[in-house]
């Protein structure tokens, strides 16, 4: 009979799995840090550190052709999230609360955006804003900041649904009723009730929504006209030709706007998520 304290076989059993995981965090953020690091480098070259400078950023912020990218893809990416929230949120409720021929069908339909590769996507939105749209009046519809939107819309709001509905399944629904006794409606019962029990979805919804709009590249290379660029399809341009230490710096900036907006969903979350009505 082993005579070890408890602590130690304890600690004996989870080493490994630690272990496992002191490794799976430096492969995710050792390049990170390595990126951040070389931003600063006072070269050319990536591979090499040469000295400290702030160069790179003051490039940056010099290029305008750079900033109208960055600002198109934050419009579209803030856009994209408005809608896709309302839009998601909606089918959410709906498929939670009603029962009707095809659910099953449409329920499914729902992930379909989710599980089709995205160079798929960005063919179908292609063919779609090119040829199956302007058909009834034989206009062509314009590749452009609006139909990226639509077709950022289009792959995001599915995110969301999926998110709001999985925290619907833990709703009481006693308390909606409870509601519609002390005489609100539908929508009041929804905007009332509901809404304040769904706040932290919603904000990991939107979160979720706008990453991928800001992040995605192949979907808006495919439906992007000549005259507009995005910021993911701007730095690809960029690397193409050569990877400098401003490539960098652009990089930076996108992960500092990522962990800012993580940093206040999570706050918000703390904030609202133990309250499910509000006061």
């Amino acid at each position: 009979m082993s005579r070890d304290p408890p602590a130690l076989l304890d600690y004996g059993r989870r080493w490994p799995l630690r272990l496992v995981m002191f490794a799976v965090f430096l492969f995710l953020y050792v390049p990170l840090a390595a990126l951040v690091l070389f931003s600063f480098n006072d070269s050319r070259r990536t591979t090499r550190w040469q000295g400290f400078t702030l160069d790179w950023y003051r490039r940056m912020i010099a290029d305008t052709e750079l900033i109208a990218a960055l600002g198109n893809s934050l419009v579209i990416a803030l856009l994209a999230t408005l809608i896709s929230l309302v839009l998601g949120t909606l089918a959410a409720v709906a498929l939670w609360r009603f029962r009707f021929p095809g659910k099953a069908l449409v329920s499914g339909g729902f992930s379909l955006p989710i599980l089709i590769p995205e160079i798929v996507l960005g063919v179908a939105f292609l063919i779609f804003f090119a040829h199956v749209l302007p058909w009834p009046v034989g206009l062509p519809w314009p590749l452009s900041l609006g139909a990226i939107t639509i077709a950022h819309v289009a792959f995001c709001f599915p995110f969301v649904a999926v998110v709001v509905r999985a925290r619907l399944q833990s709703f009481n629904r006693e308390e909606e009723e409870a509601a519609r006794d002390l005489g609100a409606g539908p929508w009041r019962a929804l905007v009332d009730v509901i809404l304040p029990y769904l706040r932290p979805s919603l904000l990991a919804g939107g979160l979720l929504a706008f990453t991928l709009s800001l992040d995605d590249f192949v979907i808006t290379f495919f439906t992007a006209g000549p005259d507009t660029v995005t910021f993911p399809v701007k730095v690809y341009s960029m690397v193409r030709f050569s990877v400098t230490p401003k490539v960098n710096a652009i990089s930076t900036v996108m992960l500092l706007i990522t962990v800012a907006l993580t940093f206040v969903a999570l706050r918000l979350q703390a904030r609202h998520g133990g309250r499910a009505l509000p006061g």
